[in-house]
């Protein structure tokens, strides 16, 4: 019996991610034996489409933004579409909003951790340059599954974050500079996939957890997710529900009902997102409280009444320091990240 070979490959990439992708698939040859999935981190603003025509002004094989329940074609490249995940089924692909993973959506765990689930042994996951940790979750579950693991040499890497993140927590099988990867990848499709190798339960589970809820075909329940681990001290930074932790294998993360997903990096990222987002708003809400101490203590000077005036305007000065001290904190943060974020953080979110 002839074997299945390695035909699904899943790339995932974020900062300085497109320089990279138009230089691997322009290695590539148009009768490459294979599937392309391809998910960048975007803005919510971004046009995948243009994206994608810049793909193909170098790539030999054509590239499309994916369409929701589209047929799966052999020699053919799919880009997730802005504001949306990318999932894979057996013979289609799903194109989803759903809840964001690890800050993102697009994310890369999501489509990863479908293609583990509904492939197998048969995927090979790359993962590129880029920020953060998206897409080591998925590695591991492609890895789990019997799949072929390979990253972008960090010292090769623009950005080596996302790289280094795998590295980190798993045993890569190849670890490769651009200008080797098209020709290693050519190579890799043709190897034989296990016959034997299966997607572990859980995994699958897991899967068909998240897309049910990505696709809002039932709602999450709690006994679901107790199923994937125990119930962690936290909340979910993004709606405030509980978090369960996911130990099986070795990279843990954290999931609440409602399919929002962390790493746990990407959890303190969010934790912090959530302080800010407060901090401007205790800000205004005292800005407020000021404004009207203020309007008092004009009004009590009016009438004669100095001693009460003058109470309101001390308390009106107090609230100005520490008005004074949030929107320092809040514009020093808002500084620290402008000087870290990438030159192309628009295209790559």
């Amino acid at each position: 019996m002839k074997l299945p070979h390695h035909d699904i490959v899943v790339i995932g990439t974020s900062a300085g991610g497109m320089a990279v992708l138009c230089q691997l698939l322009e290695q590539l040859p148009l009768d490459l034996p294979a599937s392309i999935f391809i998910v960048q981190h975007l803005a919510r603003d971004s046009n995948a489409q243009i994206l994608v025509d810049r793909l193909n002004r170098t790539s030999t094989l054509p590239c499309q933004v994916a369409t929701h329940e589209q047929v799966i074609e052999t020699g053919k490249v799919y880009f997730v579409p802005q504001d949306n995940h990318l999932l894979l089924q057996k013979g289609r692909m799903l194109v989803t909003k759903g809840p964001r993973e690890n800050l993102f959506r697009p994310a890369i765990d999501p489509l990863f951790r479908s293609a583990a689930a509904a492939y197998g042994p048969r995927v090979i996951g790359i993962v590129l340059t880029g920020m953060l940790q998206d897409g080591t979750v998925g590695m591991e579950m492609i890895k789990r599954s019997g799949g072929i693991t390979m990253v972008q040499a960090p010292t090769d890497a623009e950005y080596p974050d996302m790289p280094q993140s795998v590295l980190k927590e798993m045993e890569v099988d190849y670890v490769v500079s651009m200008a080797e990867m098209g020709e290693m990848l050519q190579e890799l499709v043709f190897v034989p996939a296990s016959a034997t190798a299966e997607p572990p339960e859980d995994i699958l589970y897991e899967a068909s957890i998240a897309e049910r809820l990505m696709l809002n075909t039932g709602e999450g329940a709690v006994e679901d997710t107790e199923i994937l681990g125990p119930r962690s001290p936290f909340s979910c930074p993004s709606c405030g529900g509980a978090l369960w932790e996911v130990s099986h294998g070795h990279v843990k993360h954290y999931r609440c009902h409602s399919g929002h997903a962390y790493t746990a990096e990407s959890f303190l990222n969010a934790n912090v997102e959530s302080i800010e987002e407060t901090l401007w708003i205790a800000m205004r809400m005292l800005e407020e409280r000021r404004t009207m101490l203020n309007a008092m203590a004009e009004q009590d000077k009016k009438k004669g009444h100095n001693h009460w005036a003058e109470v309101q305007q001390e308390r009106a000065d107090e609230l100005k320091i520490h008005i004074s001290r949030i929107r320092q904190l809040l514009l020093s943060n808002a500084n620290a990240r402008a000087a870290n974020d990438p030159e192309d953080a628009k295209e790559a979110g």
